[in-house]
């Protein structure tokens, strides 16, 4: 798997926002990220979240990015338009839940698919939610400390 973006961001735009207008706050790119075994990627907004969360990083494939943007002849939006953490490419995030894989050394579990909520019309591109389904990311759990980086 190579990792092409690292983003953190330091606060919610969608999640436990609805019924109200997005947040803010922006992604953050950052050429490394330190994973803490069961609490998340240090400086981002899950970070400590909550015990055993099941997102404590979540992954996205460039792979759907591109075939998004070409669906709807997007070519102004990056990537952290999703919210995810880590933009991937080479690998179908889709086999990896309920599995236990290893990146850079360290090791993930995938809990399940990052799922596409509403807010991705508006992030995004209209029509961009049902166009996810299935192919949002992956959320997982963190199991070893480390440093991931840009590959």
């Amino acid at each position: 798997m190579q990792i092409l973006h690292i983003y953190l961001s330091p606060e919610h735009n969608f999640f436990g926002h609805h019924g109200q207008p997005a947040g803010t706050a922006p992604m953050i790119e950052v050429p490394e990220v330190e994973c803490v075994a069961g609490k998340g990627l240090v400086g981002d907004r899950f970070f400590g979240w909550k015990e055993d969360y099941k997102g404590q990083i979540t992954f996205f494939e460039h792979e759907q990015y591109e075939r998004l943007c070409e669906k709807f002849s997007v070519i102004d939006v990056p990537p952290s338009a999703f919210r995810r953490n880590i933009i991937t490419k080479g690998i179908d995030l889709n086999t990896l839940i309920g599995v236990e894989f290893e990146v850079q050394g360290i090791r993930f579990l995938g809990t399940q698919e990052s799922t596409p909520c509403y807010w991705m019309n508006q992030a995004f591109a209209e029509g961009a939610e049902d166009a996810l389904k299935g192919h949002g990311g992956l959320r997982a759990k963190i199991l070893s400390n480390g440093i991931l980086r840009k590959s």
